[in-house]
């Protein structure tokens, strides 16, 4: 390390109470994303609750609970903006202590470029390298654009962070850096493993049979994806790609078990492109200085152009609700946030523009409702005030427990036949009574 990148560092560093000074009433700051949770600014911010207001935090996901928030439950001093709704975010939210930004995931780094005006952000990174760089560790989807964007960037160095090797931006120099904070150097957020049903692993099962050797694979969050993912990496596939937004440690599964190669991508060739990581400890050691592994932004991952530059591109996500005319739910059950569209409707479009590619919307057909009863997943029409995640006109391939739907160049009393052809049987009957009385049904249709 030479003594000018060291001679800098040490005039930046300082306390977490120090750099929590920076803010002030009235400001934005960005707080990070996903698991690189900001842990000594937030608790130095909690300390001084009682003197700010109207403090903006802005994440892209929160893991773990923000200590400044929790210290202000009337949300005088502080009003978190998340760009994906965790469980944290929907607690925050019914609270009224938390909003929502609505986005295209791809479009994230540009709203920030174009429409943000952070005061400060402070973003969790590893320990400075010999050149005087500070690595993201596991997420670079937005805070490449933020610390950019900002007029004062706090770096809080975790020694317990992977350092992630990329293609763009997954680093900052300590000129760009106003102040640094060390510790406390937690682990980061060990995601439990989402235990699927029976009627996961039929969906998985469906899945399977639209997979193909030299696929390029993007699996979203839960036990779907999980499940795939061990079904994958106890297959005879080959040559399988990967370009996802979130890597898991299904990933890892599938790698070492030889199924994942890149070697038949047409970008990125023998690289598991990504923009952010969540997972278990085998999931950050495998990412730590590993060259197969790729971090992008998420202007890079999830544009649709980029995606669609691979072939057979087969992204894989879930659903809440779809309804006959095939618009998807994803992000809300009426106007309650569940989560957000994040990078949904960019795989969609993006696996439909990959030769050979296939966009996957995978929903149980039912669901147990509060009172013990069981309804029907593949509904009339969506609940009122739902969020449309991906619109009918984007929706290429539906798949429940009961089947696989192709959706392309059909009309509206086609796709209706085709969602009530695997919606669950008991259900089946009085869809087709709506379907009628919407007009997009005609009784001399028939059910395969």
């Amino acid at each position: 390390m030479t003594t000018h990148v060291q001679t800098q560092y040490q005039k930046k560093l300082c306390s977490a109470e120090q750099a929590a000074t920076l803010i002030q009433s009235g400001d934005k700051v960005f707080m990070g994303e996903f698991a690189q949770n900001v842990e000594a600014v937030d608790a130095a911010l909690a300390l001084r609750s009682h003197e700010l207001r109207d403090v903006i935090l802005v994440t892209t996901t929160r893991a773990r609970p923000l200590k400044c928030v929790e210290a202000d439950p009337k949300g005088e001093s502080f009003l978190w903006n998340d760009w994906h709704f965790s469980g944290l975010g929907r607690k925050f939210g019914e609270k009224g202590l938390a909003g929502y930004i609505p986005l295209c995931y791809h479009q994230g780094p540009q709203n920030v470029e174009l429409y943000e005006e952070p005061d400060v952000a402070v973003v969790q990174v590893t320990p400075m390298d010999a050149n005087g760089f500070f690595n993201f560790s596991t997420s670079c989807s937005m805070t490449p654009s933020y610390c950019r964007k900002a007029k004062k960037v706090v770096v809080e160095v975790n020694t317990k962070t992977p350092r992630c090797l990329g293609g763009l931006d997954e680093t900052i120099h300590i000129s760009k850096v106003f102040a640094v904070v060390e510790g406390p150097n937690s682990p980061l957020l060990q995601l439990p493993e989402a235990i699927g049903s029976e009627a996961d692993r039929m969906i998985a099962n469906h899945v399977m049979g639209l997979l193909e050797d030299g696929s390029t694979i993007q699996l979203g969050i839960g036990a779907l994806p999980n499940i795939v993912g061990a079904m994958i990496a106890q297959s005879d596939l080959k040559d399988l790609g990967v370009h996802t937004e979130m890597l898991a440690d299904s990933y890892v599964d599938m790698y070492e078990a030889g199924r994942i190669t890149g070697k038949r991508k047409a970008i990125d060739r023998e690289k598991m492109v990504y923009t952010f990581a969540m997972g278990t400890q085998k999931l950050y050691d495998f990412l730590d200085n590993n060259p197969v592994a790729a971090i992008f932004p998420a202007s890079y991952t999830n544009d649709p152009a980029t995606i669609g530059r691979n072939p057979k591109v087969v992204a894989i996500n879930n659903a809440i609700e779809i309804d006959l005319f095939t618009q998807v739910a994803s992000e809300s059950a009426g106007p309650r946030q569940i989560s957000g569209t994040g990078g949904q409707l960019d795989f969609i479009m993006g696996a439909y523009k990959s030769e050979g590619g296939k966009g996957l919307i995978c929903i149980n057909s039912t669901y147990k409702k509060k009172d013990g009863t069981i309804g029907s997943r593949i509904v009339p029409t969506l609940s009122p005030g739902t969020i449309v995640t991906c619109p009918r006109s984007v929706v290429h391939y539906v798949v429940t427990e009961y089947g696989v739907a192709q959706m392309k160049a059909k009309s509206a009393w086609q796709r209706a036949e085709a969602l009530i052809n695997i919606a669950h049987p008991d259900f089946r009957e009085q869809l087709v009574k709506e379907a009628e009385g919407f007009g997009i049904w005609r009784r001399s249709n028939k059910l395969v």
